[in-house]
């Protein structure tokens, strides 16, 4: 049988010992004392969430977090027993999935407690959950107020409650504002801790406050983009590495001779007689419409500039440059950057956006192939 990965010559390749080494460089900064909370939200930032998900698993992670509902019933029926993390709002209707499947949950109010506590009961089970508080994001969770203080006090009363852990969020808009984030977290935990409160886990860093500030590592951090390897650290710097490879394949090549125009609108005219190649991938792989004519390819060694509108399934490269050009060619979209390919980082910096969006607008359209040399593959 054709494996699906075969049937494509656009394909994102994701290196999962670079992934193991990632981790172990996160696990090396924070060290044995802190619980590191893996977030494979957005189908592990586009990697494929539920295949990389064995590889952090042996690195130790002590949960794999997601956003939704969804991306975590995925993960369950493939991982029956791993701790599953669900970062964002699930709504009070759908909460008895948590509790049948034993995920822990998100919460910011004594309702929310009180429903995931009756139905635990049924169930004969305990819900787990960690209380999220707004410390200035304004996103999800309850301001450090007197009244929420008393709530989450309640809250942890709850029969077939767990409050295992309490979290926040920085904004991360300079270093002031991020101390005073944590300085409000610390003080309504601090003051939590006096009425009897106390939580298991405690967290605010992501990847960037992993790095750049170690004293808020409390005793868990969620790294997300650090363990596919997007910098994006202010202060501090770990050298993490790009862990996947977008290619494809020459499908066909034209000769263009000078002044005629390639793709919608002839936007791109061939300022000489060029040579030019289709490549069959586009926006709806996930590659950012407005580059055009700024996004490039590696084909042989040498960068191939993409020319004229990206379409949505293909697009267009002048390759009059590249030595011996033939149909069937490797082409890097994305790469490392050894080779000269454009990496996550710089396309997203030419996209105008974040290295975030790129990795996790790639869609399920394109395979995914994973290579290791070290990691089990199932």
């Amino acid at each position: 049988m054709v494996e699906r990965e075969d049937l494509r010559d656009t394909q994102i390749i994701v290196d999962l010992d670079k992934i193991e080494e990632n981790m172990r460089l996160i696990n090396n900064i924070v060290g044995e004392e802190i619980a590191v909370m893996a977030v494979v939200k957005a189908n592990g930032y586009g990697h494929g969430a539920v295949s990389i998900a064995p590889a952090l698993m042996q690195c130790g992670v002590r949960y794999l977090a997601v956003a939704t509902l969804t991306e975590a019933l995925e993960l369950r029926a493939v991982f029956p027993s791993y701790p599953l993390f669900i970062l964002g709002h699930t709504p009070d209707r759908l909460l008895h999935y948590v509790v049948e499947k034993n995920i822990t949950q998100t919460i910011f109010s004594l309702e929310q407690a009180q429903l995931l506590g009756s139905l635990a009961k049924v169930l004969n089970k305990t819900a787990r959950v960690h209380i999220k508080v707004d410390t200035g994001f304004h996103r999800l969770g309850k301001s450090p107020s007197a009244s929420f203080a008393d709530e989450v006090c309640k809250i942890c009363a709850v029969a077939n409650v767990e409050a295992e852990g309490i979290f926040s969020h920085l904004a991360l808009v300079n270093e002031e504002e991020n101390e005073k984030q944590y300085r409000l977290f610390c003080d309504f935990i601090e003051r939590l801790e006096s009425r009897g409160c106390h939580f298991k886990y405690k967290h605010i860093a992501d990847s960037i406050a992993t790095v750049d500030y170690p004293r808020y590592r409390m005793n868990m951090v969620r790294p997300g983009a650090l363990i596919y390897g997007m910098h994006g650290f202010h202060i501090g710097f770990l050298p993490v590495q790009q862990v996947l490879t977008f290619r494809t394949a020459i499908s066909e090549l034209h000769a263009v001779p000078k002044g005629q125009g390639v793709g919608y609108d002839y936007l791109w005219k061939a300022p000489r007689d060029s040579i030019v190649a289709t490549l069959p991938f586009g926006y709806a792989d996930g590659y950012p419409r407005n580059l055009r004519d700024k996004g490039y390819v590696i084909i042989n060694g040498v960068k191939a500039p993409l020319i004229g509108v990206i379409c949505m399934d293909q697009c267009m490269a002048d390759v009059t440059e590249v030595p011996n050009v033939t149909v069937g060619m490797e082409a890097i979209i994305y790469g490392g950057g050894e080779d000269g390919s454009m990496t996550i980082d710089k396309a997203a910096k030419l996209a105008g956006t974040n290295k975030n969006d790129i990795i996790a607008r790639l869609p399920a359209r394109p395979p995914r192939k994973y290579i290791s040399k070290k990691v089990t593959l199932e």
